[in-house]
Order: structure tokens, then C-alpha cells, then sequence
């Protein structure tokens, strides 16, 4: 059981704002910011790299709690300075040529399908969505179908950025893993909300941020990367921490998945990222899921009482994201006015992911997304806001 006065008195933010959107950027509890400003103070006082040899052992403990969190090794960790950083080693170093297919689905990320285009006109690579069922999640039976010897890489986004909808991932590791094919996993809005397991999950990299529903700072992402898959490739940037100069003419790789980083970072907001993790390992991440679920299921609830109001979510499973429309109601422009009046939501344009918007002829949409932290007097608060007359 969560003791939610304490956590909501350890979330400094919540003093000044209803802050309902994890999936944007989640509110960091006092003891994630007193780890970065800790740092950041040392670093004033002795210097940065005398700071780093200081506290080192502690900052490479952030390998031991991604590597938990994931149900992974320390050594198939790389941490960068956001997901998309993560994402783009783990995807530009995949060896991938004129006529190779990949098969992603309807809901992915921009970014994501965005660097598919590039590579398509680059090397010749062929884009093939998986269509999904009649509950709006990837159809298994279809991708089964798909699967051929022209197929290279299979890459998906387990949470979309636009809603509730929970693909099946493990059900995708499980096929790419009988037919051995790379399997890249976009966890982005997973990680914090719900439990990770990389072996279960079956895929072969996996890329998350730190600054959503895990509530750590804005600056940090971390790619898993099995060993198996990831010793045989060289990344697409290294420099002379990713590979040792052993010779005038010569390198030698790292031989853990840190082949992927570089040596230049921000140690503050490591140390940051390392506190926010194991904040959740300590309340659990069961126990994180089950309550910010059951407040978006709330929030759901309620909004179908207001006139004009759509849910947008798919899925028959729905995690903490909540899209919805209400006519007459423009959600940019909504946001900002909510903003002003200490209410935070977001929302979600078309292109942000176009396959799925474009297929269900989407408008922007409201984001909402609460989080464990949140109170059900909270969404009430929403709810009553958004049918104020002066709003719109």
C-alpha cells in the first residue's frame, strides 16, 4: 500500500500546480532534485572531473538500477541524454541495405518514423506497417503473416504518445524472437508506469527517458542492449570513450553496450536519473501501475459526463495516457488556459503520430495523464475546469 501523503509531500510541485502529464514530464520528488543540485554543488565547490572521481562509485550505480528496473544486466546498459539518443544508436547502427524490410506499427512515434524515411531513401529499405485489430492494438496473426526472409528489423512503440493504447509487445518479442529477427522496442511512456521486463519482453534493445512517468530530470534516456545482438555491431558514433585508440591505426571497441555512449555527459542529472529509478523500485512498480491506472480509468469516467466530450483511447488495454476531444473546445489553445490556472495537461497533434492519426482522422487531442502521486480531488478539479464557460 502507498502512503500517498508522504508521497505527495516529498513532490515539492504539486505545491503550485495540478499537474496531470506524466507523459510529458512527470513531477520529480524532492529527493531526485536534491541528488542533481547536491551534484551541481560539489561541482561548484571542487570542480567537475574532481566531482565525477569523487562521487564515482555512486554515479555508476545508475548502470545497477537501470539494469533492475529492466530485469537486465549492468553491462547491456548505455545511458545518453534523452530516449531519441538512445532510439538512434541502437537504429543507425543496425546494418540494414537496399530491399530489407521493416515492419513497425500504426501507432509509432514521429521521430521514429521519421529516421525509417531517412534510411528508406539512404540505403533503400522497405517501410511495411503491421495493421492492427479491431481493438486498435497490432494484430499478432497479421505481423505472423508478414514475416519473411526479406524482414531485417522489427521496431515498435509498446505506448504511443497519443493515448491509452497498450501494444502487445511481448507478444512481438515472442515472433521476432522465433524467427531471429532484431526486435527495437520504443518504452518511452512504459517505463514508470508499469513493470519492464526486457527477457520477457524478448527484444533486443529497448529505449526509455527518464523525465515521464519516472519522474527524473529532463536530459536523460537509456537504451538496453542485449549482448547477444549488440557485441557484433559497431555503433554509428564512437568516440575514444565508446573504443579504446590502441595503435596510430587502430581501435578497439568497448565490450559492453557503453560502446554506445560517449564521454562527455551530465553527471548531476545521472545521479538524478539514479534516484528517480529506485524511487520506484522502492514503491513498486505493481503498485505504481495499479493506482495511476485506476486514475485514468477515473479520469476516463468523468469525462464521459461532460456534453461533447470523446474519449480517443484504443485499446483493450488502457494504461495512464488518456486522449480525448470535446467539441467546441481547441486543445492547444485550452492548455495554455488551464496553464494560467495552475491545471497542467497536454495535447497530441497528428504528427506526432501520423499513421494512426491520419487512419482514424484525428484532430489534436487533449493529453491527459495522471500519475500515481495525483488525487482523484485532482481530476475533479480538471473535470469542473473544463466546463467552465470562460475556457475556450
Amino acid at each position: 500500500m502507498m502512503d500517498i501523503t508522504k508521497i505527495r509531500s516529498e513532490t515539492p510541485g504539486l505545491e503550485y500546480v495540478n499537474h496531470l502529464q506524466a507523459s510529458g514530464s512527470g513531477l520529480m520528488p524532492q529527493p531526485v532534485l536534491d541528488a542533481i543540485t547536491g551534484h551541481l554543488t560539489l561541482e561548484s565547490k571542487i570542480g567537475g572531473y574532481e566531482a565525477a572521481a569523487q562521487e564515482a562509485e555512486y554515479l555508476d550505480g545508475v548502470y545497477d538500477s537501470i539494469a533492475t528496473l529492466l530485469n537486465a544486466h549492468r553491462d547491456e546498459i548505455a545511458v545518453h541524454e534523452n530516449a531519441s539518443a538512445s532510439w538512434c544508436q541502437a537504429f543507425y547502427s543496425l546494418p540494414l541495405y537496399s530491399g530489407d524490410r521493416i515492419l513497425t506499427c500504426e501507432a509509432e512515434y514521429g521521430a521514429n518514423y521519421v529516421a525509417y524515411l531517412q534510411r528508406a531513401k539512404r540505403d533503400g529499405i522497405i517501410i511495411d506497417v503491421i495493421p492492427s485489430g479491431t481493438d486498435g492494438a497490432i494484430d499478432l496473426d497479421a505481423l505472423r503473416q508478414m514475416i519473411d526472409e526479406h524482414v531485417k528489423l522489427i521496431a515498435i512503440t509498446w505506448i504511443p504518445t497519443n493515448g491509452g493504447l497498450v501494444n502487445p509487445a511481448a507478444g512481438v518479442g515472442a515472433i521476432a524472437h522465433e524467427h531471429n529477427i532484431t526486435y527495437l522496442l520504443d518504452g518511452c511512456q512504459a517505463v514508470g508506469q508499469m513493470p519492464v521486463d526486457v527477457q520477457e519482453l524478448q527484444c533486443d534493445f529497448f529505449s526509455a527517458t527518464g523525465r515521464k512517468f519516472l519522474r527524473g530530470p529532463r536530459g536523460t534516456g537509456f537504451l538496453y542492449a542485449r549482448r547477444s545482438t549488440f557485441e557484433t555491431l559497431e555503433p554509428v558514433m564512437l568516440d575514444h570513450f565508446g573504443a579504446d585508440w590502441t595503435q596510430i591505426d587502430a581501435y578497439e571497441l568497448r565490450t559492453d553496450a557503453r560502446r554506445f555512449e560517449n564521454w562527455e555527459n551530465s553527471y548531476a542529472l545521472r545521479a538524478g536519473l539514479r534516484v528517480a529509478i529506485d524511487y520506484a523500485l522502492a514503491l513498486g512498480l505493481d503498485n505504481i501501475q495499479t493506482r495511476s491506472w485506476q486514475l485514468a480509468q477515473y479520469l476516463r469516467n468523468a469525462l464521459l459526463a461532460i456534453d461533447g466530450c470523446q474519449l480517443r483511447d484504443i485499446g483493450t488495454d488502457q494504461c495512464a495516457i488518456v486522449s480525448f476531444t470535446i467539441e467546441g473546445l481547441n486543445p492547444q489553445a485550452t492548455v495554455l488556459q488551464l496553464r494560467a490556472d495552475g491545471i497542467c495537461i497536454g495535447s497530441s497533434t497528428p504528427a506526432g503520430t501520423r499513421l494512426d492519426a491520419e487512419a482514424r482522422n484525428l484532430p489534436v487531442v487533449f493529453r491527459a495523464a495522471p500519475h500515481y502521486y495525483n488525487t482523484e480531488a485532482e481530476i475533479d478539479d480538471l473535470i469542473a475546469a473544463l466546463q467552465t464557460p470562460a475556457i475556450g
